[in-house]
């Protein structure tokens, strides 16, 4: 038991530490994304993202390559990466950044379903209570609710976005049942997504100054520890509890905003963040606490081979 209950510490812990990459990687999105296609951005971050695998691969304790004893679900992770990416990125251009926390807030749930349907992980009437939770703390986080919703079309994009998005992870979590190499998981993904935007790359080029370059730079690098971290993590947790951990990037983002921006959010914010991570909590201790009271029960002991 202290080797699952380790597991759940060491799972949420990598999630805390992939929500503050991410939300750092998110900063340098919205920096670049006025001036820049989508296309652009993506092929030159798959690029380098690939690349940093490619030299990680190098390394004597991480050396395993870069093949995958999953390649249909490695494929289905890749081609909903890329649809992921893309749908997120016209998101945050069609709708506020408010607007799209709430489709993002919707991913715990949808990863609960996808935990039943494709990896026969069955969520407990209690954890779904704590997903519901979970929710309720993002919708905290917005400050006005969002503008009415008026634009439909970014709305579906945005439902889009979260739906492959979990489904990658999904994927991430199918993965790592069958295999360990998380550099894997991380070059296929971004090589598709460098490759697709290759082909429109022509059609929306523009010179970037090297202070442009750097931050493309910054933000691969940033990429590629966030999605490293989130791989390790999703072996190591269903994918269920993860999400709702992932939701402290809005936290990140309250504090980056403070520090970097003068932006100092409402007291709404904090009583969302501390929902979120309680609910967070939860779900992280629902992945040992059912087998550890079990372990406590002398009836149980008698009874279990």
């Amino acid at each position: 038991m202290g080797c699952s209950r380790n597991q759940a510490l060491g799972g949420a812990l990598l999630v805390v530490a992939y929500s503050g990459l991410i939300a750092s990687a998110d900063g340098i999105t919205k920096l670049l994304a006025g001036q820049y296609a989508a296309a652009q951005l993506y092929a030159l971050s798959g690029a380098m993202v690939a690349g940093f695998c490619l030299l990680a691969d190098r390394m004597p304790r991480l050396r395993s390559g870069f093949r995958t004893r999953c390649p249909r679900a490695m494929a289905l992770r890749s081609v909903a990466t890329l649809v992921a990416a893309v749908c997120f990125f016209y998101a945050f251009r069609l709708l506020p950044f408010a607007e799209v926390f709430v489709f993002i807030g919707l991913m715990p749930l949808l990863a609960g379903a996808m935990s039943g349907l494709v990896l026969k992980e069955p969520v407990r009437p209690a954890a779904w209570m704590a997903l519901m939770a979970g929710f309720a703390g993002v919708l905290f986080l917005l400050p006005h609710g969002g503008d009415g919703g008026h634009l439909a079309t970014g709305h579906l994009v945005a439902f889009a976005a979260v739906v492959s998005g979990t489904f990658s992870m999904t994927m991430a979590r199918f993965i790592g049942r069958y295999e360990s190499n998380a550099l894997a998981q991380v070059f296929y993904p971004n090589i598709t997504l460098c490759g697709a935007m290759l082909v429109a790359l022509p059609f929306v080029w523009i010179p970037m100054p090297l202070t442009d370059v750097a931050w493309a730079a910054a933000y691969a690098f940033l990429l590629f520890g966030a999605r490293w971290l989130l791989v390790v993590a999703l072996r190591l947790l269903a994918s269920y509890a993860v999400t709702p951990l992932m939701n402290l990037q809005f936290i990140w983002m309250a504090v980056i905003g403070a520090v970097f921006f003068g932006e100092f959010p409402p007291a709404s914010t904090y009583i969302g963040g501390a929902i979120v991570i309680a609910s967070g909590l939860y779900l992280v201790w629902d992945q040992f606490g059912p087998a550890m009271n079990r372990l406590r029960s002398p009836g149980r002991l008698q009874t279990d081979p």
